[in-house]
């Protein structure tokens, strides 16, 4: 292990990975002694800021946006490390009526008779998007669908009253008050999205930063990421 005493790194990654790698970071601070500061923010704002230019050590964002930024030339090659997995989960607001989403059939009809539904911008909302695609009924949902303002959680419209049905990652709705889970998506459309890291070529300590995303795949991390409402990948 390269030399990390009193090291400091810093990080960027979208808000789907905020709470296990802050756990992991902690880990990671008592083991080695080296601070690992990340900012979490939306996943689309994460990778611009390192297109942009702006310095950082590692980056974690869904697995195709670390792809775009090794063809970019903004992360190392070779540097990217595969971390978890994080399912797309449903809620409602807690106390109200609990729809059926345990099939692809009962789900649509959840969709359709909601007054209101919320999803992300990230590749969860886009695979979202896809599927009411598919299903034919995308025109339909058009009207209903609510965008969150910036920096504002789906949970927090959901446990509002905002909105009916709220789609988000797990890790994202597992922590937010006043929601009560409906499950994942029924196996034939689940949405699970992978999480990876990398080592940002701006960064002068490649070497400590490898080593913290090392040991975020090892074995070591994968309670945590269970915590967290996600697997390890």
């Amino acid at each position: 292990m390269p030399s990390m005493e009193n090291a400091r790194l810093t990080g960027i990654s979208s808000m789907a990975t905020r709470q296990v790698l802050a756990e992991l970071t902690a880990a990671w601070q008592q083991r080695s002694g080296a601070i690992v500061a990340i900012e979490s923010v939306g996943g689309v704002d994460a990778a611009k800021r390192v297109q942009a230019g702006e310095v950082f050590d590692l980056v974690v964002l869904a697995s195709d946006a670390i792809e775009r930024l090794l063809a970019s030339g903004h992360v190392a090659a070779g540097s990217r490390i595969d971390l978890v997995r994080s399912d797309v989960a449903v809620a409602v607001r807690a106390g109200a009526a609990r729809p059926d989403i345990g099939s692809e059939d009962a789900l649509q009809r959840a969709l359709l008779e909601a007054r209101s539904l919320a999803y992300s911008t990230g590749p969860s909302g886009v695979a979202l998007a896809r599927l009411f695609e598919r299903w034919g009924i995308a025109d339909e949902l058009c009207s209903r669908i609510v965008q969150p303002p910036p920096g504002v959680p789906i949970g927090t419209l959901v446990a509002r009253g905002e909105v009916d049905l709220g789609f988000q990652q797990l890790s994202e709705l597992i922590h937010v008050q006043g929601i009560e889970l409906l499950g994942p998506l029924p196996d034939s459309v689940r949405i699970t999205t992978t999480f990876s890291g990398g080592v940002c070529t701006a960064s002068t300590k490649p070497e400590a930063a490898r080593a913290v995303l090392e040991f975020m795949a090892s074995p070591d991390a994968a309670e945590a990421k269970r915590r967290q409402g996600m697997a390890p990948a």
